[in-house]
C-alpha cells in the first residue's frame, strides 16, 4: 500500500488521510483544491495530468495506515 503524502506539494497545506480536499494525479502527486483549481486548472505540472479527487482513508484503515509523515514540496513558478 502506498502512502498518502500529507500536505499540497505547492502550498504545503495539510492534506490527512480523510481530507476531502485532496486531489491527486495518475502519479499520485497532491495537491489541495485550491491550488489544483486556481493555480493548475485541474492538471497537474510535474505530468500534465488530469487532478482528480483523492480517495479519502477512514476509520480503522486510516488509524492502521496513516498519511506519510515525509512532506513533498516542489517549486513550481505557479506556486511562487
Amino acid at each position: 500500500m502506498l502512502d498518502l503524502r500529507p500536505n499540497c506539494e505547492c502550498c504545503d497545506t495539510d492534506l490527512p488521510g480523510d481530507s476531502p480536499d485532496a486531489l491527486i494525479c495518475s502519479f499520485e502527486c497532491t495537491f489541495c483544491r485550491t491550488c489544483a483549481e486556481t493555480r493548475f486548472h485541474g492538471r497537474c505540472p510535474n505530468c500534465t495530468g488530469q487532478l482528480v479527487a483523492r480517495p479519502t482513508r477512514v476509520g480503522q484503515a486510516l488509524a492502521n495506515n496513516p498519511a506519510s509523515t515525509q512532506r513533498v514540496n516542489k517549486s513550481h513558478s505557479a506556486c511562487a
